[in-house]
C-alpha cells in the first residue's frame, strides 16, 4: 500500500486525495492540516453569506470520509511542528497543498498606519479563523476604502454594507456579527487603478452589490468613459462585457438615498495613506489613464478619499516552507507537473498542487485539473516510491514529533459544539473563533 501525506485540507488538498484514491486502489492518503478544522479557504475564505459556495464543504467532506483517506488536523509542518524531513520519512510521498498564505503589499507610504489592513485580515476575522486578530476594524470608522476590484474586494465591500438581519443567519462569529451590526460606516469606496473592463470580479459577485437592502451603488459615467472597452464593449470577452453592462446600468440610474452608499471607482492608483491623529484618515490617489497597451499611466492629478478604514485587496502571495525550494518572484515552489524541482532536478517523493504550485489564480474548480496532474505524476513514480519502508502507525509518530493530532471524530465534535453555540444564541451554526475553544471542543468526549 502506497502511503501519501497531503499537507493542506482545502480544495487542492482534498482534490489531490480524491484523484489519488480514485486512480489507484493501492493508495492510502493522510490529509494533514495545521488547523483542527478541514476545508481551508472554503471554511475560512468564502464569505459567510455565500451559502451555495460554502456548500462545497459537502463535496470535500465526501473525500475526507473515503475509507482510504484520513483527516488529521492539528499538525504543523515545519518550525514549531513536525519537521518536513521527518514527514518525508513517515510517508512514501508528500504533496504540499498549502496555498498562498500572505498578501501582496502596495508598497506606498502610510500603508502600515493603524486602520490599514489587508482584506485577508478582515476576512479572517469575520470568518472566525483562529489566527485572526480583532483589531477593532470598524471602531470610529465612517468611511471605508477598499483597494482592488476582484471578488475578495467585492466580498468585503458587501460585508460592510450588510445589516444584522442579513448576517445573523450566517455562521459568522458572534463578536464580528455584533461589531458589523453596530458599524457606522456609511460610505464605501471600492477603487481600481485600471478601467471597468479590466476589473477581476465576476458579474455574479458584482450584481450582488445592487441587491443589498439599504445600499445604493454609485458609478460615475465620466470615470468609466476613458476605458475603450466601456465605450465599445463589443470586442470584449463575454464576462467583461457583462460587467460593463452592469456598471453602465448603475451609471445611468443614480441610486436613491440609502443608509450605505457603495462607490465604484476606476482609474485611480493609490500613492499614499494619509494620517490623521496617528490613524489613517484618507487615501491619496493619482488619476490614471489608459496607455494604449492594456496598462495605465499617471496623469499627475490627485484625489484624496476620506477613510478611517482601508482594506487592501491586491492579491495573494505564497510563502516559503521549511525544506522546500521557493521562487520568490512567483511565490511558488518550482515544479514539473507537480514534481518538486531542486536546482532544476526532480526530487522523488515531493509534490505540490494548488496555488503553491501555480500561483494564486483561478477559481475553486481550477484546483481539480491541477490536483489531478500532480496525482498522475505521483502515481507514475509509485514503483520507485513504494520500495522504501515507512511506519504503519503514523499517528504515534506524529505525536512523537510534537503534533497534537485531531482526527475526524475531533472535527465532528467541533461541528457539534458550533451547532450548540448557535442554538444558545438563537442562531444557526456559529463558528468557534479561537484556538482554545476549537481544541477544547475537538478533545471533548461525546456524552
Amino acid at each position: 500500500m502506497l502511503r501519501v501525506a497531503v499537507v493542506g485540507s482545502g480544495p487542492s488538498g482534498c482534490y489531490t486525495a480524491q484523484s489519488l484514491v480514485q486512480l489507484d486502489s493501492g493508495v492510502c492518503v493522510d490529509v494533514l492540516d495545521r488547523l483542527p478544522c478541514p476545508y481551508g479557504l472554503v471554511r475560512y475564505g468564502v464569505a459567510p453569506d455565500h451559502e451555495k459556495i460554502k456548500s462545497l464543504q459537502n463535496n470535500l467532506r465526501a473525500v475526507l470520509e473515503h475509507d482510504r483517506v484520513r483527516f488529521i488536523g492539528g499538525v504543523q509542518v515545519g518550525p514549531g511542528g513536525v519537521p518536513a524531513a521527518r514527514l518525508r520519512e513517515l510517508y512514501h510521498a508528500v504533496v504540499y497543498c498549502v496555498g498562498a498564505a500572505t498578501d501582496r503589499h502596495l508598497g506606498i507610504p502610510g500603508e502600515d498606519l493603524p486602520g490599514s489592513w489587508s482584506a485577508t485580515q478582515f476576512v479572517s476575522w469575520y470568518s472566525a479563523h483562529p489566527d485572526a486578530v480583532d483589531g477593532g476594524f470598524l471602531r470610529d470608522a465612517r468611511s471605508a476604502v477598499v483597494i482592488g476590484v476582484g471578488n475578495v474586494a467585492v466580498d468585503v465591500t458587501r460585508m460592510l454594507a450588510r445589516g444584522l438581519a442579513e448576517l445573523s443567519p450566517t455562521d459568522m462569529p458572534q463578536a464580528a456579527l455584533t461589531a458589523l451590526a453596530a458599524s457606522r460606516v456609511t460610505e464605501i469606496h471600492m477603487v481600481g487603478r485600471r478601467g471597468p473592463s479590466q476589473a477581476r470580479f465576476t458579474t455574479k459577485e458584482l450584481r450582488e452589490l445592487g441587491t443589498l437592502p439599504g445600499a445604493g451603488v454609485v458609478a460615475d459615467p465620466a470615470e468609466l468613459a476613458p476605458d475603450p472597452g466601456y465605450t465599445d464593449p463589443s470586442a470584449l470577452p463575454a464576462p467583461q462585457r457583462r460587467n460593463v453592462e452592469v456598471l453602465r446600468g448603475w451609471a445611468e440610474s443614480p441610486p436613491a438615498d440609502a443608509p450605505h452608499r457603495i462607490h465604484l471607482r476606476f482609474f485611480l492608483r493609490p500613492v499614499e495613506l494619509l494620517a490623521e491623529q496617528g490613524h489613517v484618515g484618507a487615501v491619496r490617489f493619482e488619476r490614471t489613464a489608459p496607455d494604449g497597451h492594456g496598462g495605465v499611466t499617471g496623469t499627475g492629478r490627485y484625489e484624496d478619499i476620506e477613510a478611517q478604514l482601508v482594506l487592501r485587496s491586491v492579491g495573494y502571495l505564497g510563502v516559503p516552507m521549511e525544506g522546500l525550494p521557493f521562487d520568490t518572484k512567483t511565490g511558488t515552489v518550482p515544479n514539473l507537473a507537480g514534481r518538486v524541482l531542486r536546482e532544476g532536478v526532480v526530487t522523488p517523493g515531493e509534490y505540490v498542487a494548488g496555488w503553491i504550485k501555480r500561483g494564486p489564480t483561478g477559481v475553486i474548480g481550477t484546483n481539480r485539473p491541477c490536483a489531478k496532474e500532480t496525482a498522475m505524476s505521483l502515481l507514475e513514480d509509485a514503483p520507485l516510491l513504494a520500495a522504501r519502508d515507512v511506519p504503519q502507525d503514523t499517528l504515534t509518530a506524529l505525536r512523537a514529533a510534537g503534533a497534537d493530532p485531531v482526527e475526524w471524530t475531533g472535527w465532528q465534535s467541533i461541528e457539534r459544539a458550533e451547532a450548540e453555540l448557535g442554538a444558545s444564541l438563537g442562531r444557526g451554526v456559529v463558528k468557534l473563533p479561537d484556538w482554545q475553544s476549537l481544541m477544547n471542543a475537538a478533545h471533548s468526549k461525546v456524552p
